[in-house]
């Protein structure tokens, strides 16, 4: 889960229309440029990861993830590709911009819950706050499926969410959550946060990011619950 910019951060610019003046390795050029290439980077905004990422969005939607280049996104977005390296390793890591700050939206609530909240309850209160990061609904639901059609890029995928659980895990050990349910109540999360991603881009209706965080941990807790049940069955 890569992470996203922030809607404050303005998501519909930099993702759609993932956006002012013509430069070139942050260098306004005021000769060299003729009058349409100023006027196709007037949309874009002056941060080099903001087009890159856009001008990336649009070509692997355009063309798709694998008969996209890096010289390709880089010239799309009126940039260098020293510049697209500056800012990204590869023609992945350009749709996991931001992983940082969509870490500190996750964990940081955790840490913030009051000491008489449960591990579960800490990090479901990180998982809806994560939600205010995300950028528009369609944009989210474009990412994933370009990351659902590419192997490499669900292998990325993988990795970035393993990061959130160590992150979250690491939180809940500074509340003093012994290791081992540390580490389960951070995978049970990272579980849930994949989990209500999907319900959040698939639903019709476009229900709120919290509900659908909130119904998923209400069927964990059913889950449970039967277990209990079943249990008490057999005894």
């Amino acid at each position: 889960m890569g992470a996203w910019p922030t809607r404050r951060e303005g998501d519909a610019e930099r993702w759609t229309r993932m956006m002012t003046v013509a430069v070139v390795d942050g260098t306004a050029h005021a000769s060299g440029c003729h009058q349409g290439s100023v006027a196709v980077m007037s949309r874009w905004p002056a941060d080099a990861p903001g087009r890159l990422q856009q001008a990336a969005f649009e070509l692997y939607s355009e063309r798709g993830y694998d008969q996209t280049t890096v010289a390709e996104i880089a010239a799309r977005a009126g940039l260098t590709e020293r510049t697209y390296f500056r800012h990204f390793a590869d023609k992945r890591e350009v749709l996991f911009g931001g992983g940082d700050r969509f870490q500190a939206a996750l964990v940081d609530p955790v840490e913030a819950a009051t000491p008489s909240a449960t591990a579960l309850e800490a990090v479901t209160a990180g998982i809806e706050a994560a939600g205010s990061v995300f950028p528009a609904l369609e944009l989210v639901r474009r990412r994933h499926a370009l990351i659902v059609a590419n192997p490499e890029l669900q292998e990325r995928e993988l990795i970035k969410l393993a990061s959130l659980a160590t992150a979250l895990a690491q939180a809940l050990r500074r509340r003093g959550i012994p290791d081992t349910t540390a580490e389960l109540a951070a995978e049970t999360g990272v579980a849930v946060l994949r989990v209500a991603l999907t319900r959040w881009i698939t639903d019709p209706d476009g229900q709120p990011w919290k509900l659908h965080v909130e119904e998923t941990m209400n069927e964990l807790r059913a889950l449970s619950t039967q277990r209990k049940s079943a249990h008490l069955r057999k005894s």
